[in-house]
């Protein structure tokens, strides 16, 4: 282990040692041989600054578009996909008619997805890939990336329904039920095509439900009105659903306890 932590160490070292060489060295034509070969052998650091220090002998010329094009990934593959973005965003804006500009587009929206964070966490950047990669397969139909660009929209959408989800069940599992039944049908209204699509109108009577019975007793009855409304409406969209059964108890619980307190409404007026 000793051995190998000194070999290493040299290595390292000669690497430095050469690197250095590099960047004192006045001769651009042989840095950029130089930066070619640590992009090559993904030294992506390296090469990244060897290139930013020749830009300024070759831009206009014809290398320029290829070093620019192999700088903004020397940052790409640095996880550094917020500098990629902008760089890969400056390289279309310089080559829109580079042969190379229908993958750096599609680079440029795939950095916001390589953003995209997990589900509970703000998702402005997930929402961003869904818009460049749709724009993306708008002006680019015939390419052959728009299918991973579906994909990520899929991935992206999933992900937004999961944070809606969150939030829905959390204000349920707080018991503040009216927001959770509203949060649950917004969250259907935003996916009305998923496959969760009648586990989220459950839960948006269960929560209506919940909200009923904790309700003063001069509210219940619009309340459990409101219910048999959503189960009536779960009813007519997901005939088939396996939640049929339970959203039928659901409604007879709720016709009942209308009539209920409707009846005790009529004797207090009475």
């Amino acid at each position: 282990m000793k051995f190998s932590g000194i070999l290493l160490l040299s290595l390292f070292l000669v690497s430095c040692g050469g690197f250095n060489k590099v960047m004192k060295s006045k001769d651009p034509a042989y840095k950029l041989r130089m930066a070619e070969q640590y992009f090559a052998n993904k030294k992506y650091t390296y090469a990244q600054q060897v290139y930013e220090d020749i830009m300024p002998f070759y831009r206009g010329g014809p290398e320029f578009e290829d070093i620019y094009y192999k700088y903004a990934y020397t940052a790409y593959h640095q996880r550094d996909y917020l500098n990629a973005e902008n760089l890969f965003k400056t390289f279309l804006e310089i080559y829109p008619n580079s042969s190379k500009a229908e993958e750096v587009d599609f680079m440029r929206g795939y950095t916001y997805f390589k953003q995209s964070p997990k589900p509970e966490l703000d998702q402005t950047n997930t929402i961003k890939a869904m818009g460049y990669m749709q724009t993306f397969i708008n002006t680019h139909p015939g390419s052959p990336r728009n299918k991973e660009a579906l994909e990520i929209i899929e991935i992206s959408r999933k992900k937004l329904e999961t944070k809606e989800f969150i939030s829905a069940q959390l204000y349920y599992d707080i018991s503040q039920f009216r927001a959770a039944a509203v949060a649950f049908n917004t969250l259907l209204n935003s996916f009305p095509d998923s496959e969760k699509a009648d586990s989220y109108k459950i839960m948006a009577i269960k929560s209506y439900f919940r909200f009923a019975e904790l309700s003063i007793e001069d509210r219940k009855a619009e309340r459990f009105e409101k219910v048999i409304e959503e189960c009536n409406e779960f009813l007519d969209r997901f005939p088939g659903s396996p939640y049929s059964k339970e959203v039928q108890d659901f409604l007879t619980q709720s016709q009942n306890l209308l009539k209920l307190h409707t009846n005790e409404s009529v004797k207090t007026s009475a």
